[in-house]
């Protein structure tokens, strides 16, 4: 039986439950009357329920495709304006005891390089990830209990924050490690850690053990449930996501949305963030092996009707998919990328040789950070390197609930122009430059509180003229 609010896996991500909905979409996927009704209900931006959602997934309407593509982009600009958050990898070790069939840091791989950062390398990286502009990052690692022990997550935290370069600095860092702990998720909350990550990979549970034959990941269970674990340890924001092309896309689909209404339920909020990977050629993997791959206009889809379910989540895409195909994805919900990603251990003070290569997979978009921030702004993007919610305390349900009233963009939208202006100063060719300082200064008439646009104007003037960093609504 589904129960949303059980705290057991198999509870909350109901093999039958899910089954249903995907017979259920079947049936219902040209019943027009339906459709228009579903639509009518996301229009409300209090979000749709998985078999809802399910539905609008399944529907071939070329017409009401159409209208789910524009309610979804326009859902996007009500709870997230025109700021895209930008944020990079750093990949700490790939020292890994799981045979994830997917993942070349699997322990039967004998011929990728293995390497852990060491502290001062990790200092190294972050200067260099620094120099670029970054102030987000994503921390990741294989799990490997000798090796990457949480004494070692803690003590790279902590020399990450305590780095100050030029005028860089890493202001928010997320973790995306193996399931874990009650304690150790407190350990990691109190290390000051911003979202926890953890990827389901799929959520058909035949399929997970398969592809998890062996290592702790191995146990579905404890790996799905980790979120929950992570909430009571006190962490506020947790990000959720499938790798798509594991298995069928509309199951997993389903059962991400059963994810984020288990905790809704449960605590009160949902995910901070959903990532939406798609399976990617890396080394000893070849993801034709793998019978279930999505084109793009599939993907595309379904980042659009997650952005018209979860309306309020933030929504991430990588460097695993590419410019054309993330240019698209921004309009239909992404508010989060990654730019100028490494996914090697080591791989931004030093870029590896190519028959020394530690990626755990294959980056489709290559350009600068720079040249990220100059095509966002291009479009009318505003890049934003804001960390202010998370350092404010505006995490959890009290970010949230600024979030659905769409009272956050009161914060956010200053601050983002803000960032913006310190990158601009600090890191941006003139190109970028002068095209950042146009966009910045129309984007301030447009600030309709004229208290808070006065306020932006002194903020920008002292940051240009003595240099000053750091403001924050």
């Amino acid at each position: 039986m589904y129960d949303v609010n059980s705290k057991h896996a198999d509870d909350f991500i109901n093999h039958e439950e899910i089954l249903e909905t995907l017979a259920y979409a079947d049936e219902n996927k040209e019943n027009v009357e339906l459709i228009d009704a579903i639509i009518e209900k996301a229009k409300k931006r209090k979000g749709l329920t998985h078999r809802e959602a399910s539905v609008l997934l399944a529907c071939p309407i070329e017409e009401k495709n159409q209208e789910i593509y524009k309610l979804a982009e326009q859902i996007k600009k009500d709870f997230y304006g025109n700021r895209i958050v930008m944020f990079a990898p750093l990949y700490l070790s790939n020292y890994c005891i799981n045979g994830c069939t997917y993942c070349p840091y699997h322990m039967k791989n004998k011929h990728i390089p293995r390497k852990q950062l060491s502290q001062e390398d990790i200092r190294r990286e972050v200067i260099a990830l620094q120099d670029m502009g970054h102030k987000r990052l994503a921390l990741e690692a294989g799990e490997d209990p000798v090796r990457n022990t949480m004494d070692y997550y803690l003590q790279s935290i902590d020399t990450i924050y305590s780095i100050k370069h030029k005028n860089g600095a890493i202001r928010r860092v997320n973790i995306n490690i193996a399931a874990t702990t009650v304690d150790n998720y407190r350990l990691l909350k109190e290390a000051g850690i911003g979202t926890y990550i953890l990827f389901q990979e799929t959520y058909h549970k035949e399929s997970y053990l398969e592809l998890h034959p062996t290592g702790p990941k191995h146990d579905y269970n404890y790996h799905t449930e980790a979120m929950d674990r992570a909430m009571e340890g006190g962490i506020d924001d947790v990000g959720l996501g499938v790798l798509f092309g594991l298995d069928k896309y509309r199951y997993e689909f389903a059962g991400l949305l059963m994810h984020a209404e288990h905790l809704e339920a449960a605590f009160g909020v949902g995910p901070h963030t959903i990532s939406v990977p798609r399976l990617k050629h890396a080394d000893d993997i070849n993801p034709e092996e793998f019978d279930n791959g999505i084109d793009d206009d599939t993907f595309l889809k379904i980042i659009a009707c997650i952005r018209i379910a979860v309306p309020y989540t933030g929504m991430i895409i990588s460097t695993r998919e590419g410019r054309k195909c993330r240019e698209r994805a921004l309009h239909l919900g992404i508010s989060q990328i990654s730019g100028a990603s490494r996914t090697s251990v080591g791989g931004y003070y030093e870029p590896e040789p190519e028959d020394e290569s530690s990626e755990q997979f294959d980056v489709s978009d290559n350009r600068t950070l720079d040249e990220v921030v100059h095509w966002l702004m291009e479009m009318g993007y505003i890049p934003s390197f804001c960390t202010a919610c998370y350092r404010e305390g505006r995490t959890g349900d009290r970010f949230m609930s600024l979030c659905k009233s769409g009272q956050i963009q009161n914060c956010c939208h200053p601050n983002a122009l803000m960032t913006l202006k310190e990158y601009l100063m600090d890191y941006a060719s003139p190109e970028t430059k002068a095209l950042g300082d146009r966009l910045i200064e129309k984007e301030v008439l447009n600030v309709p509180n004229e208290k808070v646009r006065k306020v932006v104007l002194e903020n920008l003037r002292l940051i240009e003229q003595d240099n000053r960093r750091d403001f924050r609504f």
